[in-house]
């Protein structure tokens, strides 16, 4: 029985792209480096800062961590205007909260607590789980697996809400179910928008699936 519902954070609960690419951009115009291109701003949607980082300057390179001290030194709260919820936010994890535990675990490093706290999601989410609590980040299942440790669930009690491959990844390492956001990522479940996503978690409920390995 599902008794856990965790979503990832960019793309699902917000469209946060412009956020994201302007506050990267701002980081790397402190470094003296271009814009962000159309691949890289791709990959920022998905990957944690660090990894960000490592990929485009090299693991553990000077470059590197200038990027993240730059990235540490600029406040991300102007960029907060910039992400635009779901539609429907508030009123589909109001309806969720009378069923299930919510929790949110996503990529975003320390930017989680500032969400919550712009966006008032502390109504709703009873645990946020972000790239600096675990050793691993996404694709890695650990911040999944912290969530099922938190709650005493069973993996297969939970169900993982995410946009991308990297969060497909982590949901099946870490043996819960996966319903997708949008169609970038296959996927057995799948809605378009999130206030979709009360019918078919009725739908998951109801059908006693495996979760697809």
């Amino acid at each position: 029985m599902l008794s856990l519902v965790i979503f990832d954070c960019d793309g699902v609960l917000f469209d946060s792209a412009h956020a994201n690419v302007a506050y990267y951009n701002a980081v790397l115009e402190r470094l003296g480096r271009p814009p962000l291109n159309e691949e890289w701003a791709r990959r920022a949607h998905f990957m944690s800062s660090y990894q960000l980082y490592d990929a485009m300057f090299g693991a553990e390179s000077r470059l590197g961590e200038e990027a993240r001290r730059a990235a540490r030194d600029i406040d991300y709260a102007p960029f907060y205007r910039l992400m635009r919820p779901a539609p429907d936010l508030d009123h589909v994890l109001q309806a969720l909260t009378q069923r299930f535990r919510l929790a949110m675990a996503t990529n975003r490093g320390g930017t989680v607590s500032g969400v919550v706290r712009a966006f008032r999601l502390e109504r709703f989410l009873e645990l946020t789980v972000g790239a600096h609590d675990v050793a691993r980040p996404k694709p890695h299942p650990d911040m999944i697996q912290k969530c099922l440790d938190h709650f005493r669930v069973m993996p297969t009690a939970a169900v993982y809400v995410g946009d991308s491959e990297t969060d497909h990844q982590a949901a099946l390492a870490a043996g819960v179910h996966f319903i997708a956001v949008g169609g970038n990522t296959p996927a057995e479940y799948r809605v378009r928008e999130l206030r979709q996503l009360p019918a078919v978690l009725d739908q998951l409920a109801g059908s006693g699936a495996p979760i697809d390995q």
